[in-house]
């Protein structure tokens, strides 16, 4: 697909409606993700179909419910060649250490980190039970 520059302006965007992660099975997913704060508010839902969880920052994920394997690998990050898509998605909290407190007492192991991205920012990584990658990040 080429793309035609253009001199219009940008589209106005006001912020990061939800971020949309395919998992196995729903109630999983969902005890993974309460670890992280979020409560599912709404669904399954729609044809494919989905569960939408809601976190007191206002960041929602919605669950989509349609990946026909629980022990598949994750493509984009398992795999030696590099498919084109998102990889993760990070979480801003202010608390690196608190935050890796959480997941550590459930038993989920980090799969990247603590490290330190620059100053004052560092990041740990987790994995949802469908190996999709959550980066906890702290800015400084």
């Amino acid at each position: 697909m080429a793309l035609q520059q253009t001199k219009t302006a940008p589209i106005p965007i006001s912020g990061l409606a939800h971020i949309g992660i395919r998992v196995h099975d729903l109630e999983r997913s969902l005890r993974f993700y309460e670890l992280l704060g979020f409560t599912k508010t709404l669904g399954p839902i729609g044809p494919e179909p989905v569960a939408i969880l809601d976190h007191p920052s206002g960041v929602e994920v919605n669950l989509v419910l349609n990946a026909s394997s629980a022990e598949e690998p994750n493509v984009l990050m398992d795999v030696p060649e590099k498919h084109p898509g998102i990889t993760h998605f990070a979480l801003l909290c202010p608390d690196i250490m608190a935050a890796k407190a959480r997941p550590e007492a459930a038993g989920i192991a980090l799969s990247g980190g603590p490290m330190r991205l620059g100053p004052g920012m560092q990041a740990i990584f987790v994995r949802d039970p469908d190996r999709n990658v959550i980066e906890l990040h702290q800015r400084g």
